[in-house]
């Protein structure tokens, strides 16, 4: 299932790539929008580049990040370059404002299922990831960063109509990107219950989040029970919720939007 996902997110960034960004000279964001820059001044084709410039950031996100992430992001680079060599490059959109928008919105929903089904699209998003590991800057404000590079770019190479097309279709794409993969939200879950050891241990066999245990009791029964405190992502906490009931039906689980992390967490 993850697989077909990420080949199909590969299929929509690649279409809207050769469709509607690269026959207007349109960039996008990435290792994958300096492939089209290069494409558009040599005779090499896209998905070539993107796949040449993306192997040695690939050996340094298994080296940083771990096999999970990196097989899922070559599973997705190899099937993205595939489909920018074989999908042709045809302007299906005559106005470049117009492709602009339909080629950001569909690359927004490619790089959001790839991301929300532990892949990346390499290049960029690997970087951003080992970097705000290391700095506990937002992965977000370092690729808009790294994408205002291109844009720059592309302004003094070709003009500065386009640069601010391709500014406004990266701008559109990080905004579907954040509505389609919502990993980025955190939830902090307190879970009182009578069963707080199997559940802590299975916990820690599941989801690689740390736990915090305190001990209370029942305001109304005065029974003993334990109370977990967890941050997780979004997308955790359906298995929580699972191995929760499967050992307490009864446990009561709060479940709230955490505005800040300050300290350890696994941006995974």
């Amino acid at each position: 299932m993850r697989s077909l996902v990420i080949i199909i997110g590969s299929v929509i960034v690649a279409t809207s790539f050769n469709l509607f960004l690269v026959p207007h000279g349109l960039l996008s964001s990435g290792v994958s929008g300096i492939a089209i820059l290069i494409s558009l001044i040599t005779p090499f084709k896209t998905g070539l580049l993107n796949f040449a410039l993306n192997v040695p950031i690939l050996i340094l996100g298994f080296v940083k990040l771990g096999r999970t992430i990196t097989y899922n992001t070559i599973a997705c680079v190899i099937s993205l370059s595939l489909f920018l060599y074989l999908i042709p490059e045809i302007a299906v959109v005559e106005e470049t404002l117009l492709s602009s928008i339909v080629g950001g919105v569909m690359a927004g929903v490619g790089i959001g299922l790839i991301l929300k089904y532990s892949g990346t699209s390499g290049g960029f998003d690997i970087i951003a990831m080992i970097v705000s590991r290391m700095s506990n800057i937002r992965v977000g404000l370092l690729l808009t960063g790294m994408n205002g590079i291109i844009v720059l770019i592309s302004g003094a190479i070709f003009d500065w109509n386009i640069a601010i097309y391709t500014m406004l279709s990266i701008y559109i794409t990080g905004r579907v990107i954040d509505t389609v993969h919502t990993n980025h939200i955190k939830l902090t879950l307190q879970i009182v219950t009578t069963c707080g050891e199997q559940i802590r241990q299975e916990l820690l066999d599941s989801i690689y989040r740390g736990i915090t245990i305190t001990n209370g009791y029942g305001g109304y029964t005065m029974e003993e029970k334990q109370i977990l405190m967890m941050v997780v992502t979004r997308y955790e906490t359906m298995l929580i919720k699972k191995i929760v009931r499967k050992h307490d039906p009864n446990a009561f689980i709060n479940i709230y939007e955490t505005v800040e992390v300050d300290g350890e967490f696994a941006q995974n």
